[in-house]
């Protein structure tokens, strides 16, 4: 199954949201963009099909992931690709994220099975940097930024889903500073595989006495293998039968079967959903950057087809028949891919420049907009990829079914996208009374004032949400995000282009966002 990185489209956007810095400058980003390719187009995406046909098994606890999978992962360890947004002080390249998330895109577009395990790293590595010990940081980050170690999120348990406040799970104090952790976690992404000779577990436990909800919940470090190389009292019991991502292990994890697996507190007690929710931000953007990638290797296989396909003839008569790619639904079709794929690649890099220039207020509205925005135009995409396949995209061998399937999961998983809509509505349009979210989009109007009605609208939506009753507003956050988003998109897209895709996007998709307008307003 071909894939080639867009490069092309990438490193101009990579260049102009980093700007004028001497540690990366434009060769520089060239040259990581152009080995990132080799590594994406050579290693990974040719293990993308059979992965899929192959899977992961589990026996006995041990998790074997498809051929090739072990083997490519040991060359983009080796490699250094894991280091590169991350401090030196532990390792890392100290890398602008923008090009990690270019870097990143490759990744999924190539293989997103593959891809899921450096990802749910990446968050891990920034929960414990950021709320680490000092010696928890020496201990694992080195480790975890090489590659040699990956790490996993432990939330979700079969009671609980979405709502943390029900957690069961149990730490109980040691008493020589550390805690024994029992309770059982679903659908943990890389719980248990063959990549690395350690996994790095955060799980999210409750201590003695703890209080109710979410206040009563602490994040505990428990790794796989303990510093004197035993096996710590936690296990994979069973491994999900999926819709798509087949060769990710999505495991069930039990912990304490023997009487307690051993880990360490994270931060302060009770504060663990604080932790937690710096690795899940992270998460929440680069599964949204997922969205971009999967939309990128969807549109490459449909124009593929498309330029190869004789089907018809041309409107205009003639008695030759054409390739469909000259069908004028087939290219509405195929515009709109473009369009939207290129719209969300613009959101989720300005996302990861607002994470380089320190802007939390910008990279926290956007976290949830281009989580949702891009996963949902990614099964959108994918959708259309089949659609210009015709028939055959229904047929599995072609591979464009592969993509409709995968792209399912991402409006799922690191929170749905209905509770992405509820956290831009009731936490960033909410918080300070809306002053931050409106200095926003005050800013984007500044940025892009042929835009400025569109944003405008945005605004009178906001004042027209904040004067209904709660349960009025829940209904429309969704609308509200969809809203937002198709204007961000627009004004993102007419300043990073193509042109052609721009004016495409004003014509053909710009209007939806005046429909949610008029939805918000009918309340």
């Amino acid at each position: 199954m071909s894939y080639t990185p867009p490069t092309s489209l990438m490193a101009p956007l990579v260049t102009d949201l980093i700007g004028d810095n001497p540690d990366c400058p434009p060769d520089l980003i060239d040259a990581v963009l152009e080995e990132a390719a080799k590594l994406a187009t050579n290693v990974m995406a040719p293990l993308n099909w059979t992965g899929d046909q192959q899977g992961a098994t589990l026996k006995d606890g041990v998790v074997t992931t498809a051929d090739g999978f072990k083997e490519a992962y040991a060359q983009y360890r080796d490699a250094g690709w894991n280091a590169i947004p991350f401090s030196p002080d532990y390792g890392g390249q100290g890398l602008p994220w923008v090009l990690a998330f270019a870097v990143q895109e490759m990744w999924q577009g190539a293989n997103m099975a593959f891809g899921l395990c450096p990802l749910l790293n990446q968050g891990a590595i920034e929960a414990i940097e950021t709320h680490g010990s000092e010696e928890q940081k020496a201990t694992y980050l080195p480790k975890l930024i090489s590659g040699e170690w990956t790490g996993t999120m432990n939330l979700t348990e079969p009671q609980a889903g979405s709502d943390l406040s029900d957690i069961g799970s149990k730490a109980e104090p040691a008493g020589d500073g550390s805690y024994k952790i029992t309770g059982q976690k679903i659908y943990i992404t890389y719980g248990e595989h063959d990549f690395a000779e350690n996994i790095i577990h955060l799980v999210l436990a409750r201590l003695p006495d703890a209080p109710e909800g979410v206040k009563g919940i602490s994040l505990f470090v428990v790794p796989k293998i303990l510093e004197d190389g035993m096996r710590n009292d936690v296990v994979c019991s069973g491994i999900e039968h999926k819709l798509g991502i087949h060769a990710s292990p999505t495991c069930t994890m039990n912990f304490g079967d023997q009487g307690g697996a051993t880990g360490w507190l994270v931060g302060k007690e009770n504060e663990g959903l604080k932790a937690m929710f710096t690795m899940m931000n992270n998460a929440r953007l680069s599964v949204g950057l997922q969205g971009v990638a999967i939309s990128e290797a969807a549109t490459q296989k449909a124009v593929a087809y498309a330029a190869e396909r004789v089907q018809g003839r041309a409107i205009n008569g003639g008695p030759e028949k054409i390739t469909i790619q000259n069908h004028p639904d087939v290219q509405r079709m195929i515009l709109t891919m473009q369009a939207l794929t290129q719209a969300g690649r613009a959101m989720a890099y300005h996302a990861a420049s607002c994470l380089d220039t320190g802007d939390r207020v910008a990279a926290d509205i956007l976290t949830p907009i281009v989580k949702s925005w891009c996963t949902d135009r990614s099964i959108e995409v994918a959708s259309l990829g089949v659609q210009v396949h015709g028939g055959m995209g229904f047929v599995e061998e072609t591979g464009a079914a592969q993509f409709y399937r995968d792209a399912r999961i991402l409006p799922i998983y690191e929170g749905t996208n209905g509770i992405q809509a509820m956290d831009l509505l009731f936490r960033k349009l909410g918080l300070d009374q809306g002053a931050n979210f409106t200095a926003w989009v005050e800013g984007q109007k500044t940025q892009h004032p042929d835009f400025a009605d569109d944003w405008n609208r945005v605004l009178a939506s906001a004042q027209a949400l904040g004067g209904m009753a709660p349960a009025e507003s829940a209904m429309l956050a969704m609308p509200f995000l969809e809203q937002c988003s198709f204007v961000l998109g627009a004004s993102l897209l007419a300043q990073y282009g193509p042109e052609h895709l721009a004016t495409f996007y004003n014509r053909h998709i710009l209007v939806k966002a005046g429909a949610y307008a008029h939805t918000i307003q009918e309340g």
